[in-house]
């Protein structure tokens, strides 16, 4: 089985540890955490199961990465998807941001994050998808 290079998977690796710790921000005590990051409050056990079911998907989404990255023959997949979540990430806070106006710093960061991210597996895509691979 023919290994992907370390450069064809940055971004899929990048990727999954930002959107890992994400995950583990939202979902793993956001009652505690998220008060101390964002001035938010989460006071119902509903909006707790709503972050921790983002934290499930978006650890699913870091896992399907890490495939893309130790399984050569899903790495388009796995850029692909890697490419739709940070640009529909970026889309849905930069719709946020026309509408509801500028929020904390770290979502303005987040969002720049994710439009680089999101840039940079479409360059990956297109760079190492014209490479023929070799049995």
């Amino acid at each position: 089985m023919q290994q992907n290079s370390i450069q064809q998977n940055i971004h899929l690796l990048l990727s999954s540890l930002i959107v890992m710790g994400a995950a583990l921000v939202y979902g793993l005590s956001p009652n505690t955490v998220l008060p101390r990051l964002l001035d938010f409050q989460v006071l119902t056990p509903d909006l707790s199961n709503v972050f921790r079911a983002i934290m499930g998907l978006y650890l699913a989404f870091a896992l399907f990465w890490f495939v893309g990255i130790i399984i050569p023959n899903f790495w388009k997949a796995a850029t692909l998807s890697q490419i739709l979540f940070m640009g529909g990430l970026a889309t849905g806070r930069l719709i946020s941001f026309y509408i509801d106006g500028w929020g904390a710093v770290l979502f303005s960061l987040g969002a720049l994050g994710e439009i680089v991210l999101c840039l940079f597996g479409l360059y990956q895509y297109f760079k190492f998808s014209r490479v023929k691979s070799t049995p």
